[in-house]
């Protein structure tokens, strides 16, 4: 099994853009059922865009507050917050 390898968040250009369910599921290396279950749980805040079901968001924000509740290096992430 080959794994790619991300570069640590502070080798990346930061951005103020959302991020996808896929984005936070490859930072935290964990599925995007886990990441649904944590929004399903209210544990992860998101939004949705888009028309109908839409597609759901996650504000850098609520991310790094995430991140940092769970007492989960920042650094080691592989997303600029």
């Amino acid at each position: 099994m080959h794994a790619e390898l991300i570069p640590p968040a502070r080798e990346q250009a930061p951005t103020t853009e959302p991020l996808r369910v896929k984005d936070v599921a490859a930072a935290l290396r964990v599925t995007s059922a886990t990441v649904y279950a944590e929004i399903k749980s209210g544990r992860l805040p998101s939004y949705r865009v888009g028309q109908g079901r839409g597609t759901i968001r996650i504000s850098r924000a609520a991310f790094a507050q995430y991140v940092t509740d769970r007492g989960i290096p920042v650094a080691e992430l592989a997303v600029a917050l």
